[in-house]
């Protein structure tokens, strides 16, 4: 059984992980160049979606629920990347 602090250690760790990934391509190749905000925006995005559904995860109780909010949480992710990678929604954010 997995209990709530290890599964928050794994939350926290495979988002560190992911934030890892663009760190340590940048000092191989120059096609990957992100700045410090980058980062941070990156950082914010990972671990507060995490912490939303681990959130959810401890509050809510009925299964169903749980499924459908962290679904939700993570198209939010999704979107909000994809706005801030490429501008597909031509919003502000996105620098359009």
């Amino acid at each position: 059984m997995i209990t709530q602090n290890t599964r928050l250690t794994g939350i926290l760790l495979t988002a560190t992980t992911l934030l890892l990934i663009p760190f340590i391509a940048m000092q191989f190749t120059n096609e990957v160049n992100w700045s410090p905000f980058d980062f941070i925006v990156a950082g914010v995005l990972l671990f507060g979606t995490g912490l939303m559904c681990e959130l959810v995860l401890r509050t809510v109780t009925k299964k169903e629920y749980r499924i459908a909010l962290c679904v939700v949480i993570l198209v939010a992710l999704v979107l909000i990347w994809i706005e801030l990678a490429v501008g597909i929604f031509g919003s502000p954010i996105a620098g359009s």
